[in-house]
């Protein structure tokens, strides 16, 4: 019987409130294997919370350990190996979305820039290259976050409402995509997805309820 192979992002005893508020987590923890992992909930429940705290965009307290390194203790190593940004941001206004992708590739130098080009492609957004992203709509400014996601090489990607947006055509390429990203290799990808990608074989869920604390 061959060994269970140990968690891509093992997080323990996470803790985490705003200022002034009541804990929205309290002694958290979680094995999140490789492949696709659901994160579901009521709304409010903490979903993206969750993915800034993973991502270590907010402060908190407990450890996460990704393929068995603390994050936190490597900075550069914590940017290199954890796919998470916002396609929204307004640093990124200026950039064309094949400018985006050169400006993420510093960050992570895996980057395939083939597989970026295929998914641009599959996703239809290929037209829209040479735009800056304040001249897209939501859903091709989040076509350009997604082709560098799925190029990237991350062992962790973060994937808040990946298919918000997308026509029908693009929410089915992404559905692919996703699964050939993870397929046979140690990554994991944690989506929180409400709609759109309804036929996926999900590796794992985390279901959070209204008191996530604990």
């Amino acid at each position: 019987m061959s060994a269970t192979p140990p968690p891509v992002l093992k997080v323990r005893h996470l803790a985490f409130a705003y200022p002034g508020q009541a804990p929205l987590f309290v002694d958290w923890s979680a094995d999140i294997v490789a492949g696709l992992t659901l994160l579901q909930g009521d709304m409010s429940c903490g979903k993206t919370t969750l993915l800034r705290l993973l991502a270590g965009e907010l402060p908190s307290t407990g450890e996460r350990h990704l393929q068995g390194r603390r994050l936190g203790d490597d900075p550069p190593a914590d940017r290199r190996d954890l796919c998470w940004f916002d396609p929204r941001d307004p640093l990124f206004d200026a950039l064309t979305a094949q400018a985006l992708m050169q400006h993420l590739r510093l960050r992570h130098p895996a980057l395939d820039v083939d597989a970026w080009q295929r998914h641009a492609d599959g996703l239809a957004l290929t037209p829209h290259l040479a735009k800056p992203l304040f001249a897209l709509s939501t859903g091709s400014r989040r076509k350009a976050a997604l082709a560098i996601a799925l190029s990237a090489g991350c062992p962790l990607t973060l994937l808040d409402e990946p298919a918000a947006g997308l026509d029908g055509p693009s929410a089915r390429y992404l559905a692919k995509a996703l699964l050939e990203m993870v397929r046979g290799r140690p990554r994991a990808v944690v989506l929180v997805c409400s709609f759109g990608l309804d036929d996926v074989p999900w590796d794992g869920t985390i279901t959070l309820s209204p008191s996530a604390a604990g």
